[in-house]
């Protein structure tokens, strides 16, 4: 017997139902997953409200989990029956009991690394890595801005980016958020609402940032782009508040010839060898302590449609798994 979170058609969190659906057969390349848990993630909203899209309805969304290889399908030499394994890409399907998938999106996990923070751990810690050492690499004694430092990829990048040797503003709506940013790795904490660019001006004594993380969207696009230098880079990555609407990029000429990119995971491992150099050096971090995965939520798989609602609500901090 096989479960699935399944929607057949979009809208709010009801959409998410609990389904019995058949156990699918590995095709030539191709793995049977059986999950240990699930990792939950803001682009499943997406996919749920219709913002993504989904090649057809009903659809299992769901970009992320770590389990075991239960059955491997022709041609298959990236794992074995019996490997302990984890991804994060796609296509949707991650919200089931067991899946299918390509096996060359798969990575086999370290044994010091669990299934709850690995599914916790790869989407958005996998993101933290290509964000902070590739779309803007990093350097010790810069200062840069998180927003959304008490989620998932912000506690992440947080603490990578302290281990970096780098000064962190973290934006959060609560102080409680701001209390958990702080306690892992914000150096600076901006409440929602407080002047951004002002606080970020007095923070830097005027020089701004070279970079700007910004996973809020709508509501934070504009003020970002006033905290950073000249050639700074604003790295919009996320839509919490809403897409971003269109822009004229003469505003970026105007603001000091700014850089703005707008970045997936899907791009930055679209190779087999990029998605396993990002994941191993991500293990790395995890298994060394300088980065601690904080799964704050756990609830079943059933339950999924809870899980989108606090999601939302912005009632969860930290990473959140869901478990079959």
């Amino acid at each position: 017997m096989n479960h699935s979170i399944r929607i057949h058609e979009h809208g709010g969190p009801e959409q998410l139902v609990w389904e019995e659906v058949p156990l699918p057969a590995p095709k030539p390349g191709e793995a049977l997953v059986r999950h240990k848990a699930v990792g939950l993630n803001f682009i499943d909203v997406y996919f749920r409200t219709g913002l993504y899209k989904l090649p057809s309805l009903p659809a299992t969304i769901g970009m992320e989990g770590a389990g075991i290889v239960e059955a491997i399908g022709e041609g298959v030499t990236e794992v074995a029956v019996g490997d302990r394994v984890a991804y994060a890409s796609g296509p949707v399907g991650a919200y089931a009991e067991a899946r299918t998938i390509k096996a060359d999106r798969l990575v086999k996990m370290p044994d010091a690394i669990g299934f709850e923070d690995a599914a916790a751990m790869m989407l958005q810690g996998m993101t933290a890595q290509y964000l902070l050492r590739t779309t803007y690499r990093v350097k010790a004694g810069e200062t840069i801005l998180v927003h959304a430092a008490a989620g998932g990829v912000g506690l992440i990048m947080c603490q990578w980016a302290k281990h970096l040797g780098a000064t962190v503003i973290g934006t959060v709506s609560t102080e409680a958020k701001a209390e958990l940013a702080r306690a892992h790795g914000a150096d600076h904490v901006v409440l929602t609402g407080e002047d951004l660019p002002a606080a970020v001006k007095k923070i830097t004594g005027g020089a701004m940032l070279p970079v700007v993380y910004d996973s809020v969207g709508r509501d934070t696009f504009m003020p970002s782009l006033d905290c950073l230098a000249p050639l700074g880079y604003m790295v919009s990555y996320g839509n919490a508040s809403g897409p971003v609407p269109p822009i004229d990029i003469g505003v970026l000429a105007a603001k000091g010839s700014l850089y703005l990119t707008r970045p997936t995971l899907a791009s930055y491992t679209a190779k087999r060898e990029d998605l396993v150099a990002v994941a191993e050096d991500l293990f790395d971090v995890v298994t060394k302590g300088a980065v601690k995965m904080n799964v704050n939520q756990r609830y079943p798989l059933k339950e999924a449609a809870q899980a989108h609602r606090d999601l939302e609500a912005r009632k969860t901090t930290g990473s959140t798994v869901l478990l079959p």
